[in-house]
């Protein structure tokens, strides 16, 4: 039994998987209903309106839905969508034991201890039928898969088969009047939808469980008297094929495998067994220590079953399904239906090779493991767990290809694992000794060596050498000098997977794959959260892999990705281009198309292919949040920008990248205060003042604005915006740009204004205006304040600049090797063009009447000099930069959208070349914030007296 999933939980009495979904539904002992993911093992829901124990559970074959009953006499419809029951079904008088769907009609059967079957319709919520007959307590209904049929088993020791024919024709489809007219008088005169066609008798206590075959007129059923029945059925009759001794407690359930010609039936006595259908013997049994089984299930498709016990249930198969096979150049061969095939990739035709001879003792997990091939020889090895682990060696003739009848005897021998290292020899391993016996073909040994690790399985590495797979390490063995060649950490390793070349290898565990080369160096580990089921390489050195249910590919470096999603698992055995050629669990070839588009371009971009990556980004369609984050993490935003249409998106990348460019006009398009924010820091970073005033502008942040006008030079400018805060009733950032200007009338009106008239009185004075600091001091009268006397000091008047500055002046870069060839991909509209920035704003006679006729758009504008604009290029000042050819940086002002830049590596900060080289200025420049109000002007006060530090007031 191979386990996939287990619960802890209470008492498990219902169980059913769902017919497409990897969902099974538990309904316990406690009252709780619970929907578990049992390929992720992850608990998905719980429904718990019942209550009392729930025993029964079961999904509607194609809508959302499932049923449940309890001991609280209830049915319940579910859906579990919105995660809400949406009705109930009352008319049973005691314990509800089993529900179930019709998989045709809208129809419930449901079995109760009242003693009867009622039949339910969940459309119309009535009940359509009632089932009488039994006279003990009714333990399990079912309707048959395809027949009008329900069977029965309960307590009073017998099954029933219920013909319930006449309530599908009333119910469903009267066909014509006259059916109808008959219907009729049937009910007024007390005919019966459903009557008992068969009733089997013969176990000799109360029956737990009786089932329908899927296909085949049979039933089995499980009592308390320990035993395990199976009947057949005709049209006529019914009768007991045979019995089924060996649990020694009352038999819980019984039922036939999906599949295969098995029957599985649990136990109270704590085990489960699986019987031969056809030969009537038990194969296997499976024990828990102290957990009694209630409930089986089967899923109606996969080769799974499900049991629930006392402390909660596990899901498990039989037998191992992967198909054994070998690849050899444009053919692969396996294993199916005990016949050795091949199949042939380029004219997609599968051969019958030869019939492969059955392992003689019935049992499970004996079909072939694996399977190795010489081509030379044309000689097959199958190994087997058969007599705890065998190999059968095959020569096939070239001539017997497609001839059913040949059989040839095999050479078998004993062995866990068998392989071929050469031509006309193969290693087997002698588990018990830790030995490799080296074989030629007619199975004689050649060679004995012993391993240099204790060895689970050996596998082909390259002629004359094997892997051996130890507990914790895999290693590289060389038979002929008795060598190590490599050894690589890599605990549970399943399957290995080399490369067509030779050069790598995969690893293959149940939760990882580790990548190496052919010397065992790791290259790079991969993990994942569902089992990986197999995987090959494709010819440009990318391992593609399949999990439960995902085709992945795993690139050199270890970044992996989803190709697409799979509904059934497969078993990768071939990549051709985007063609994936596999193997199902039905022994089936199939051959897969996908979209290799997005792990070819991450393998050029790792290879540092950029020409085809540049190919890619112009042809392809190339798209998606993983492509983007993924050039992100690579360190190549600017690449990234080609795929995105998200304005914010585009507009992070570019600044990320350093295009300004590009995210000016994202910028422009979004129109948000933030994002201006942000452009404004990154432009100023990289010394593009025009983008900064422009931002400044957009955002009307005009304590920046002013503070950025006055480090740049552009006095007048400044002038200009301190009118615009006088319009505004900003005081504070009129008096700020008073201050830079160094126009002390203008801050001894600032001061007046604000009714601060000593401040004002003492600015005055102290600067020698004596008109205006004698009409003060006559409104002061006696509050004149007083002037400390002593050493006159220097005034606080800011110097003229001697030049204005523009840009920054740009290195000279090299074109990105991206360029050329994505200039003409950009989504730019080549006509955009950005409002000026309002250039030189002067003249001190300007009358600002409202500032919203300034303040156009977000930008600050003079329309008294539109003539002295054109002349100086306006407040942007980009077109005076002369740019060298090879640089190609994009004006800020010209289209948008159009070329990639690659900033270059900043250099070293402004602030620690000052402190290395000991700045030696003769001031020190004291910055004070604005949220300081009174306090600045005192502190403004005191240093007019004491000189020496001259005093900015910042935004």
């Amino acid at each position: 039994m191979l386990t996939k999933f287990e619960t802890k939980s209470n008492r498990v009495k219902g169980l059913a998987f769902h017919p497409r979904r990897p969902w099974i539904l538990a309904s316990l002992h406690s009252g709780v209903i619970q929907m578990w993911d049992y390929r992720m093992g992850t608990l998905l829901d719980r429904f718990d309106e019942h209550d009392g124990p729930v025993r029964g559970v079961h999904f509607h074959a194609t809508q959302p839905l499932f049923v449940s009953g309890g001991d609280d006499y209830k049915i319940k419809v579910w859906n579990y969508k919105t995660h809400r029951c949406l009705f109930t079904l009352h008319g049973h008088l005691d314990y509800i034991r089993t529900v179930q769907f019709h998989a045709e009609y809208p129809w419930i059967v449901s079995a109760s201890d009242d003693q009867t079957i009622r039949i339910w319709n969940w459309q119309s919520r009535t009940c359509v039928a009632v089932l009488t007959g039994h006279n003990h307590y009714v333990m399990c209904a079912s309707f048959h898969p395809e027949e009008d049929l329900v069977v029965s088993a309960s307590l009073d020791q017998t099954v029933r088969v219920w013909d319930i024919g006449a309530l599908r024709k009333k119910s469903v489809s009267p066909a014509d009047d006259i059916m109808r007219l008959t219907q009729m008088n049937t009910d007024l005169f007390g005919g019966i939808d459903a009557v008992v066609k068969y009733v089997l008798e013969g176990h000799d206590r109360g029956v737990n469980w009786a089932s329908f075959h899927p296909t085949l007129p049979l039933i089995v059923s499980g009592a308390d008297d320990r035993q395990v029945k199976l009947w057949r059925m005709n049209d006529t009759k019914a009768w007991e094929v045979d019995t089924l001794r060996g649990h020694m407690n009352n038999v819980s359930c019984a039922m036939f495998h999906a599949k295969q010609d098995i029957i599985v039936s649990n136990s109270e006595d704590k085990s489960i067994r699986i019987w031969d259908a056809t030969k009537r013997t038990g194969i296997q049994t499976f024990r828990r220590e102290h957990d009694r089984f209630w409930i089986l299930a089967a899923h109606p498709e996969m080769n799974l079953l499900a049991a629930g016990h006392d402390s909660g249930m596990i899901v498990f198969k039989l037998e191992r399904e992967r198909p054994a096979f070998s690849v050899s150049g444009d053919t692969v061969f396996y294993v199916k239906d005990r016949f050795l095939r091949y199949y042939e990739y380029s004219t997609q035709k599968e051969v019958q090779v030869a019939p492969i001879r059955r392992p003689g003792t019935v049992s499970l997990n004996q079909s072939p493991r694996t399977l190795s091939y010489s081509p030379t020889e044309n000689a097959i090895l199958i190994c087997s767990d058969v007599d705890g682990g065998s190999y059968e060696l095959y020569i096939v003739p070239k001539d017997s290809a497609g001839r059913s009848d040949y059989l040839q005897e095999a050479r078998k021998g004993a062995g866990s694992s068998a392989v071929f290292i050469a031509r006309n020899r193969f290693a087997v391993l002698e588990k018990s000794s830790n030995n490799v016996l080296v074989k030629n073909l007619k199975n004689e040994i050649v060679k004995k060596t012993p391993l240099p690790v204790a060895t689970d399985a050996i596998y082909y590495a390259g002629t004359g050498n094997i892997l051996c797979k130890a507990e914790d390490r895999v290693v590289i063995f060389d038979l002929q000098q008795r060598l190590v060649l490599g050894e690589l950490q890599a605990p549970t390793v399943k399957y290995v997977v080399w490369s067509s070349d030779m050069e790598s290898v995969a690893l293959l565990s149940k939760h990882a794959i580790i990548i190496a080369n052919k010397k065992l160096v790791h290259r790079c580990t991969l993990h994942e959260t569902i089992r990986v089921k197999s995987g090959a390489w494709d010819e440009n050195g990318v391992f593609i892999y399949t999990t439960l249910n995902h085709i992945k590919y795993c690139l050199p470096n270890g970044d992996s990705g989803i190709i697409r999603t799979l509904d059934v698992p497969i078993y990768i055995t071939r990549v051709i281009g985007n063609i994936i050629f596999c193997i199902d669990r039905d022994g089936k070839n199939k051959l897969v198309t996908v979209d290799a588009s997005e792990y070819i371009f991450k393998l050029a971009l790792f290879r540092k292919r950029y020409d085809h990556v540049m190919s890619m980004i112009k042809n392809s369609q190339l798209c998606g949040q993983a492509v983007i984050s993924y050039l992100q993490q690579k360190g190549f935003p600017e690449v990234a920008l080609h795929f995105v249409k998200d304005e914010k998106t585009r507009f992070n990348l570019a600044l990320e990248s350093g295009n300004i460019q590009i995210a000016v006009a994202s910028a422009k398009e979004l129109d948000d205060k933030d994002h201006w924010y942000r452009l404004g820091i990154e432009a100023l970073r990289q010394g593009n003042v025009g983008i900064v005033e422009y931002a400044y502008q957009r955002t009307k942040n005009f304590d920046r604005l002013a503070f950025l006008y006055l480090i740049t030079g552009y006095l007048d400018k400044v002038g200009f915006m301190c009118k615009i805060a006088g319009q505004n009733n900003n005081f504070m950032g009129q008096f700020h740009n008073a201050l830079y200007l160094g126009d002390v009338r203008k801050r001894v009106e600032i001061l007046e204004n604000t009714g601060q008239l000593a401040l004002a009185y003492v600015t005055a004075a102290t600067h020698g205006l004596t008109e205006i600091a004698d009409r003060l001091a006559a409104e002061l009268g006696e509050n004149i304040p007083s002037l400390p006397d002593g050493k006159a000091s220097s005034l606080l008047i800011p110097p003229a600049p001697l030049m204005s500055c523009s840009d920054w002046p740009l290195l000279r870069v090299m074109r990105g090797i991206f360029d050329a060839g994505l200039d003409a991909t950009g989504r730019a509209d080549q006509d955009e063009d950005y409002d000026d920035a309002g250039g030189d704003w002067g003249d001190e006679d300007l009358e600002i009447v409202d500032v919203n006729n300034v303040v156009e758009n977000g930008d600050v504008v003079d329309h008294s000099e539109e003539d002295e604009v054109n002349e100086e290029e306006g407040g942007w000042d980009l077109e005076d930069l002369e740019l060298p050819p090879e640089t190609e940086t994009p004006k800020a002002a010209g289209p948008a959208r159009s070329a990639l830049f690659v900033a270059p590596t900043p250099g070293m900060p402004v602030s620690q070349i000052w402190t290395q080289n000991h700045c030696s200025l003769m001031h020190t420049w004291a910055v004070i914030p604005s949220c300081v109000h009174l306090q600045v002007l005192q502190l403004y006060l005191l240093l007019l007296r004491k000189g020496g530090v001259n005093l900015l007031v910042l935004m």
